[in-house]
Parts: structure tokens; sequence; C-alpha cells
């Protein structure tokens, strides 16, 4: 293998460890699923998050299944839209008014690819966590 590519292919692995920590440590769920909508990555917010509906165990089986047919039907469209455009990235999908939290569906891609999509949660509650608490 030539020298450049076998640096970028290191380079793009090492990556890999920082995106799945940053991933790991949002309070918010993330749940990432592949384009047949099979959850194939439920940080560790979303496995608790979702305990009552089997947490890790939800790896491996389709988001669908989790859903109503009218919101099945959403996903598909949203995941249909995002496969038109490169420039079809984030959806807001609803407020949870007792979470007080907007939830969004973004399309994940590998050099401009549709490779997969996962929900974004964002909170809309204050912090109440002190500034630079370090002790």
């Amino acid at each position: 293998m030539e020298k450049s590519k076998k640096k970028k292919i290191y380079k793009k692995i090492d990556a890999v460890s920082f995106y799945k920590s940053i991933v790991d440590q949002d309070r918010a769920s993330v749940v990432i699923c592949n384009l047949k909508h099979e959850i194939i990555y439920m940080n560790p917010a979303a496995v608790i998050s979702y305990a009552k509906r089997g947490g890790d165990k939800l790896i491996g089986r389709s988001l669908l299944d989790c859903h109503n047919p009218e919101s099945r039907d959403r996903i598909q469209q949203v995941v249909d839209w995002f496969a038109v455009d490169e420039s079809h990235n984030i959806v807001y999908t609803f407020h949870n008014e007792k979470q007080n939290k907007d939830v969004y569906m973004v399309a994940l891609r590998d050099e401009g690819k549709l490779i997969g999509y996962y929900e974004k949660h964002e909170y809309r509650n204050a912090e109440t966590m002190k500034q630079y608490d370090l002790w």
C-alpha cells in the first residue's frame, strides 16, 4: 500500500476513537441507524433513556419496530429526502414539551454518500451545572 494512503487510513482509524468519545460523552440520547433502519449504535445516554424498551438490546433491531405506522412513514420520507441531495442533512421532527427538548433527524454521510442517520436531541433548559466546577 502506498505510504500516503496508509497514513490517511491510520489517521481515519485513529480519529474514530475521538468521534465515539464525543457521542458517548453527550448527555442526550444518540441512536445511530443504517439505511436499513437497523440500530447500529446507542450511546450510554440512549441505553438509559430507552431501558424500558430494551436498552442496548435494541442494537441490531429495526428502529421502525419502535414506531407506529405514521412515524415509520415519516422516517422513511426523511431518509428519502436525505438521499435526494447532499445538502439535505437535518430535519426538525418534534418538540417534547415534558422534557423541553427539540428532536431532529440528521443525515450521516461518508464523503457525501448517505450511509445512515441519527436522532439528535437538543434540550432547551438552562444549564444548572456551575461554571468550571472542577472540585
